[in-house]
């Protein structure tokens, strides 16, 4: 026999969220194809790992909670699974399973649905008294705490009606069966009965309404989190994607539609838990970037079918968001569902870039000098030679030297940085290291034209440097540099180059490791705290090499700033930033400075020529003195040299 109601309401129902879900589909087939099958078991195993035991969840704040209410979610979907079933044939139920099983499975049940409530509980206090961010309390997210709350109460209801006719015994479903005080004040079976069939139906209107709200809020992750996390992206950097500038009309990202299908599935499982903007260093200084509200508005550009993705109406990016972004990756390493925030933005800054020369100002002389004399000064390059004239530097040669030493632009031209240059060196000839430089030959990686959306530029710089390393026949490469570092060792994949690439922070932790070179006790009393680099961190997983370097200086582990490895505030300089005026909000690198001085140590290691160069430009700005700001490789010649 059939109950005819419910199913028509099920049948109605599952007809509308299947048509609700095409419709989603048919948005992201919209996005430009990407590679995102390869390695299947990988990622099978991220997705069990991320996705079914939540371990990118619960190393958030609150995390456990959310994993809890996951959990159970598995668990009462097979409830639910029964529910729906038994609605519609009213004699088939899991009573049909052996009995002991039933009942074991009847108190699992019972135990999540109050897990459930409390958690939900624990959620609105959360949303009402300590949120991540203030915009969290939305009427949505109150609305849908509800319904799983009233979700539970309608079950328990429905089970403690079981309890009191006999049909369950009531030390398996002991938390429903106290639930059962709502019957009391019902006199006659009838009553009894009407209030059976109210719980019935109040579970089965809230369970159908509450699948067919999920597209249309952001709830959605709830089905799109699992594939987002399977399809994520498995190597480290996140490396802008290669332009074929002989098939492509439209370069970069100017409509929804330029992005590819897995970035319009992010805009689908953002779960707005706000851990991005809460570690963006854009947002926290007060600039108009919010990776949250950026994938937020990408989904409603998608939605409404938008001309273009960057603009000032309500639901575009604005170009002062769009150019606010350091690439700094830390929106991406704290995702818990694994979105890709800072490729989408060098995207739109592409297509600004290439097809409108839209861009800021001071951005057109950085352009210039790149094209024609390769290095962000326009610097003539016979002055790339004079880094090391106290000290005997050799032209690369493969049958002679190990290592080249790709200087890099900062550590050729800056005056700073030049000092670390000659550390690095002369580190590496004490500890009897053969290496060479290209000299005036050596050419800007291209890391910053890059990610400022000057693809074609990048492309020309890249292969010219490709063709050079073959022909040179370099096979190992160290850079001073993180951005060198990361664009010669990630990005020239893309272009053949398959070559060993180490920082110099590696090198020297090796050579020290090993014994070639001997620290003194120089530094035994310094106070060192560390910076992370984000290209060297975040983008490429170098945490301990340099405290290991900073530990064997001073015998002791750095002082950790506030934000440190994974959760490091950037600079300010990523992403083609280091070129750029920074007029809004306040100044990264100054945030970053006091963060440093909060610490007390005596000394600021950094390990990029970049970073070097804001941090030290930070203190001047706070105008203290109190914290000297040096490249590990200069304190580690003070221990070993002098």
């Amino acid at each position: 026999m059939v109950n005819i109601p419910f199913t028509i309401l099920f049948a109605v129902s599952m007809l509308a969220f299947a048509f609700s879900v095409y419709k989603k589909v048919a948005l992201i087939r919209q996005g430009r194809p990407t590679e995102r099958t390869d390695r299947g078991g990988l990622r099978t195993a991220a997705m069990l790992i991320n996705a079914v035991f939540q371990k990118s969840v619960i190393r958030g704040s609150f995390g456990f909670n959310h994993a809890l209410l996951f959990w159970s979610f598995l668990v009462l979907l097979v409830a639910n699974g029964e529910f729906i079933v038994n609605g519609v044939f009213p004699r088939v139920s899991l009573d049909r399973l052996p009995e002991a099983f039933h009942h074991w499975l009847l108190l699992a049940f019972d135990i999540v649905s109050v897990l459930v409530l409390i958690a939900v509980v624990a959620a609105i206090l959360r949303k009402l008294f300590h949120p991540l961010y203030k915009e969290s309390r939305t009427a949505e997210a109150f609305i849908i705490l509800g319904v799983i709350g009233a979700l539970m109460l309608a079950y328990m209801g429905i089970v403690a009606f079981q309890v009191m006719i006999g049909w369950v015994p009531w030390q398996y479903a002991p938390f429903s069966a106290l639930f059962s005080v709502v019957y009391a004040g019902r006199t006659t079976p009838v009553e009894v009965h009407q209030l059976a069939v109210f719980f019935w139906w109040a579970h089965a209107v809230l369970l159908l309404g509450f699948i067919n709200f999920l597209p249309y809020s952001k709830h959605m992750h709830i089905l799109t989190a699992i594939p987002n996390v399977y399809f994520k992206l498995l190597d480290k950097p996140a490396v802008p994607q290669r332009e074929n500038f002989e098939e492509v009309t439209n370069l970069g990202a100017e409509s929804f539609k330029d992005l590819t299908w897995k970035d319009l599935l992010d805009s689908l499982t953002c779960t707005e838990c706000g851990r991005c903007q809460v570690n963006c260093p854009a947002t926290l200084t007060g600039k108009p970037l919010n990776p949250r509200t950026l994938i937020h508005k990408i989904k409603e550009n998608m939605n409404e079918n938008e001309a273009a993705l960057v603009g000032e109406g309500e639901h575009q990016i604005s170009k002062d968001a769009v150019w606010s972004c350091v690439t700094c990756g830390a929106c991406m390493e704290v995702c818990p569902v694994f979105i890709e925030h800072a490729p989408k933005i060098v995207k739109m800054r592409r297509n600004m870039v290439q097809m409108n020369s839209d861009f800021p100002e001071e951005l057109l002389n950085l352009f210039e000098n790149m094209e024609q004399r390769s290095n962000p000064w326009g610097i003539a390059p016979s002055e790339r030679t004079k880094v090391f004239t106290s000290i005997k530097a050799q032209d690369f040669n493969p049958e002679e030297t190990e290592y080249l030493f790709f200087v890099g632009c900062a550590g050729a031209f800056d005056s700073r940085s030049k000092q670390i240059s000659l550390a690095v060196a002369m580190l590496m000839d004490e500890a009897k290291v053969t290496w060479g430089t290209l000299g005036k030959d050596e050419l800007c990686c291209g890391d910053s034209v890059r990610r400022l959306g000057n693809e074609y530029l990048f492309e020309q710089m890249a292969l010219k440097n490709v063709e050079m390393f073959k022909a040179r026949g370099v096979k190992k490469i160290v850079t001073q540099c993180p951005h060198c570092f990361t664009t010669l060792k990630n990005d020239y994949k893309q272009y053949g180059l398959e070559i060993e690439v180490i920082h110099h922070t590696e090198l020297l932790d090796t050579l020290v490791r090993d014994g070639k070179l001997k620290v003194n006790d120089n530094h035994k009393k310094t106070v060192i705290t560390y910076h992370d680099s984000c290209y060297l961190g975040r983008h490429n997983g170098i945490y301990e090499q340099p405290r290991n370097i900073i530990k064997a200086i001073t015998g002791k582990e750095p002082v950790e700033m506030e934000r440190s490895k994974d959760t490091a505030f950037c600079c300010g300089a990523g992403g083609g930033r280091m070129w750029m005026e920074e007029n809004l909000g306040t100044r990264i690198n100054v945030n970053r400075a006091q963060q440093a001085i909060d610490t007390n140590a005596g000394t600021l290691c950094t390990a990029c020529p970049y970073c070097m160069t804001m941090m030290s430009d930070g203190m001047k700005d706070l105008n203290t003195k109190s914290i000297y700001v040096k490249d590990i490789a200069e304190v580690l010649a003070e221990s070993v040299l002098l």
